[in-house]
C-alpha cells in the first residue's frame, strides 16, 4: 500500500493546521483550537523550532501526522520525546499508518539517545488505548497531568513580579 513517513516542511503548514483541526474535532475539543497559522509557522519552522512534525502518507497522499518535541528526564539524565498529537484520518485507519508513525518516533528516540517516548490519551478513547497497549505502551496511572493557562498563568507569572 506504500506507507511513507517524512519530516514536515514549511510548505506543509496548511496540511498540519488541517490535521490539528481534524484531531480536535475527533477529540470533541474543536472549541479549544485557537492557533494562528503564522505563529504556528514560526514555532514549528522558525529560527528556534519548538516542535517537529512527521507526515504519514499512504500511496503518496498525506493521511496522518505526529507532532512531537523533546522533554527531559532528570531521573534518567536523558532527553525524551513527548508526542503531543497523533492523528490518522478515519478513512485511512487500519492501514498501519499510526503504527508506522509511532515506530518512526521510537526510531528517532533511539537515534537521539532518548530514554523514553511518552504521550497522553483521553480516558474515553478506548480504541486508541488498546492500540497503544498492543504496541507495548503502559499507562502511568499514578500520575495526574496538571495545567496552568489563561488568567491563572498570568497570575502565577506575576506572583513575585
Amino acid at each position: 500500500m506504500g506507507l511513507t513517513i517524512r519530516s514536515a516542511t514549511r510548505a506543509d503548514l496548511p496540511l498540519i493546521a488541517s490535521f490539528i483541526r481534524d484531531l480536535a474535532e475527533y477529540e470533541r475539543l474543536a472549541h479549544e483550537v485557537r492557533f494562528d497559522e503564522g505563529e504556528l509557522a514560526t514555532t514549528l519552522f522558525g529560527e528556534r523550532p519548538y516542535a517537529e512534525v512527521l507526515i504519514g502518507e499512504i500511496a503518496r497522499e498525506a493521511q496522518g501526522f505526529a507532532l512531537f518535541f523533546h522533554n527531559f528526564s532528570t531521573f534518567e539524565g536523558k532527553p525524551g520525546i513527548w508526542l503531543e498529537d497523533l492523528f490518522v484520518r478515519p478513512d485511512a485507519r487500519g492501514a498501519g499508518l499510526g503504527k508506522a508513525l509511532l515506530a518512526e518516533l521510537a526510531r528517532l528516540a533511539k537515534e537521539r539517545d532518548c530514554a523514553r517516548l511518552e504521550w497522553s490519551v483521553l480516558d474515553w478513547n478506548t480504541p486508541s488505548i488498546a492500540f497503544y497497549r498492543d504496541l507495548g505502551a503502559r499507562s502511568m496511572d499514578d500520575w495526574t497531568t496538571m495545567r496552568v493557562d489563561g488568567a491563572a498563568l498570568s497570575a502565577l507569572a506575576n506572583l513575585h513580579a
